[in-house]
């Protein structure tokens, strides 16, 4: 048995039948002119797939809400020519033996007034702050908040009718889901805003509505995180309690697997365990997890103010990675950089092939890769 074989058991998820435990993680390119997945972006998923990788979860790719995009060319979930663009790289990703789920994403306060296509369409937050303290957003109405829940149930059902084996939420790094989590950008009164509860409430009803819109047997993924891209510092909650008192609602609307969001894998979340995000997440909702956070690298993406800036991330050891996966605190491995730069990541570590791996570079995001 080789030191990374658990990596590499099959793993069933309801329906869905995964050969191995690793995953492509989301990771934003802008390689999506006029917002359609090309046949360029048929290829590079078809890469990974052939590379070993057990699902891919796509880019963010946005439902279909006025103000969901935050940054240009980025792929949409919604129209003819869009939807076939993604059947295309669904077909090629199984042609090539692997599973695959797109990533619905609105970006919320993350927009500005100005990015194309939609021009001068503001961004939508809950309270109007894309950070806490400043209003310059949109602050959603009742009726805002309605018409954006019934975007990602189309954006769900579309996955489904699309070929796709899952859907994945994106509810992490600030935003809209995210900023309706957060207490510094969420000071609405009314049953979106103040409690914990009430403050998780718009993204459980999104997830309800998928879920009636997927059925029963269909895996709905929420990705989630502390960490904001506005405060690198911020935290949804400080104890364990707290988190089960978040994680729950959740997990009861039809979460089946919690896609948890760290800058470094290896950090414990809460002091006197030495679990991580993922480690938590499973042990108080008792669904699957995904761990994700520099794994394979030695260098964060998006350094801390006062670090280092961007630079070249070298190969990192997976041996810790190893220990809490043998040890059941997570299920799954979200490997993102490291896959960019190595399309066959998954096949190299499996034949203990490490040495051959190449390191990561920023600019590798926007090559066609």
């Amino acid at each position: 048995m080789t030191a990374t074989a658990a990596l590499f058991e099959p793993l069933t998820l309801g329906t869905l039948e995964l050969a191995n435990r690793i995953v492509m993680a989301p990771m934003t390119r802008n390689l999506s002119p006029g917002n359609v997945p090309n046949d360029n972006v048929v290829e590079y998923y078809r890469r990974r797939a052939e590379g070993g990788t057990g699902l891919i979860v796509t880019e963010g790719t946005c439902v279909n809400h006025i103000a969901a995009s935050g940054y240009p060319n980025v792929p949409y979930f919604w129209g003819e020519e869009r939807l076939a663009g993604w059947k295309k790289v669904a077909a090629a990703v199984h042609d090539a033996g692997g599973r695959i789920a797109p990533q619905l994403w609105h970006c919320g306060g993350m927009r500005r007034a100005g990015t194309p296509p939609e021009g001068d369409v503001n961004g939508y937050t809950p309270s109007g702050m894309n950070v806490p303290g400043k209003k310059n957003r949109h602050e959603m109405s009742a009726q805002d908040i309605a018409d954006v829940i019934q975007a990602f149930a189309e954006g769900a059902r579309d996955a489904k009718a699309c070929g796709f084996d899952a859907v994945e939420i994106h509810g992490a790094h600030g935003y809209l889901l995210d900023q309706f989590f957060w207490e510094g950008t969420n000071q609405r009164d009314d049953a979106y805003g103040g409690s914990l509860e009430n403050r998780g409430r718009f993204a459980k009803e999104i997830v309800e509505a998928c879920r009636a819109e997927v059925g029963s047997d269909f895996t709905i993924i929420l990705r989630w995180s502390q960490w904001k891209q506005q405060d690198y510092t911020a935290r949804l909650v400080s104890s364990p309690a707290e988190l089960e008192q978040f994680l729950l609602p959740l997990s009861e609307a039809g979460v089946d697997v919690f896609h948890c969001s760290q800058r470094r894998f290896w950090e414990p979340e809460f002091e006197g365990s030495e679990l991580n995000l993922a480690g938590w997440t499973k042990k108080l909702t008792g669904k699957p997890t995904i761990t994700v956070g520099s794994v394979g690298l030695n260098a964060d993406f998006i350094p801390a103010p006062g670090e280092t800036t961007f630079k070249e991330a070298e190969t990192a050891s997976l041996d810790e990675l190893m220990q809490r996966l043998n040890s059941g605190e997570f299920d799954l491995v979200a490997v993102g950089r490291a896959m960019i730069a190595n399309p066959d990541w998954a096949n190299r570590v499996q034949a203990a092939e490490s040495e051959a791996l190449v390191p990561f570079r920023k600019d590798m995001l926007t090559a066609l890769a």
